[in-house]
């Protein structure tokens, strides 16, 4: 096996280290934007904010749906 002088060895590494560069330039080329980054989060506030509303909606109809059926029950009831 041939041994590499100091020369070549940076030159190998110089290559190794471009490949990896290259790589990790990539990958970060695919990651959000800051400006994108806060704009999700804003959806993402948003959402939650809409979900709580939706959420009380869903409580109060199933009360009012739970009333009604025992109104419902207790008229069913009466005209027997």
């Amino acid at each position: 096996m041939q041994s590499l002088d100091d020369d070549e060895k940076k030159m190998v590494l110089g290559e190794v280290l471009a490949d990896e560069l290259k790589a990790i330039r990539e990958g970060i080329s695919n990651l959000p934007t800051r400006t994108e980054f806060n704009e999700l989060k804003t959806d993402v506030e948003e959402l939650k904010s809409d979900m709580k509303v939706v959420k009380a909606a869903v409580t109060d109809q199933s009360k009012q749906l739970q009333q009604h059926d025992t109104i419902f029950k207790t008229l069913k009831r009466k005209a027997v």
